[in-house]
């Protein structure tokens, strides 16, 4: 399992408690110059932790989570968000669809109705942006997913050798050039649902980052038309 951190150190300890130890064989963190106490929390739990010197962004992150994870040549490798939106003591029903080979990508998703996602705390905006993004991302790509913007989600280890993603952007949009690349691609991208969780600890990016991230992704959407 891979965590991207950047400021996490109030929630690290809950969401890696969390993470069942008899399925995951090693946890991997990846600090992104974090200036609280992420790294000191992630060593204390004995996490194998690596740490850019400088900010490379949330793409950045992740790019060096996966880096790492292939050389330990896993069959699925899952990523969760330290912030503990995501309830990761469901990783066995998230990689359980890849395991029985019926997908090669599965994600966590949030939206299983609009009054738990906002009874969840989901920002209303955040909300509206999600469907839009997700109602346009079906009808370009031809899926039916009831989330593309999650930060819980599993990838086998055929899906990250054709996904080239060290040629991603180092920013939020990388998810999203993953997973349209997936999809172009013919890999199989599946979902099981999960809570929706918001509270104050947790990490969230303000509106003109949405804004931006919004934008980024309907440019990627066309791009991978023409």
């Amino acid at each position: 399992m891979i965590i991207p951190a950047y400021n996490a150190g109030k929630t690290l300890e809950k969401t890696y408690r969390d993470i069942p130890r008899g399925l995951v064989n090693e946890v991997i963190l990846v600090d992104d110059a974090s200036r609280d106490k992420t790294i000191k929390i992630a060593k204390k739990l004995k996490i194998t932790t690596f740490v850019h010197e400088h900010n490379l962004g949330y793409g950045g992150n992740q790019k060096t989570c996966y880096w790492e994870a292939l050389k330990r040549k896993p069959d699925i490798v899952v990523l969760v968000h330290p912030d503990y939106q995501y309830d990761a003591t469901l990783t066995g029903d998230l990689v359980k669809p890849i395991v029985d080979g019926r997908f090669d990508i599965m994600l966590g998703s949030r939206i299983r109705s609009r009054r738990e996602a906002l009874s969840g705390g989901m920002p209303l905006y955040k909300y509206l942006s999600n469907r839009f993004l997700t109602l346009t991302e079906n009808l370009i790509l031809g899926l039916s997913l009831s989330e593309y913007h999650t930060g819980f989600r599993a990838y086998s280890k055929k899906a990250l050798k054709i996904i080239p993603f060290q040629r991603f952007s180092n920013d939020f949009v990388f998810d999203q050039e993953t997973l349209i690349y997936a999809a172009r691609h013919n890999l199989k991208i599946g979902e099981i649902p999960v809570p929706t969780r918001y509270f104050p600890e947790a990490s969230s990016i303000n509106f003109r980052r949405s804004l931006k991230y919004g934008f980024e992704t309907l440019f990627c959407l066309i791009k991978s038309s023409v």
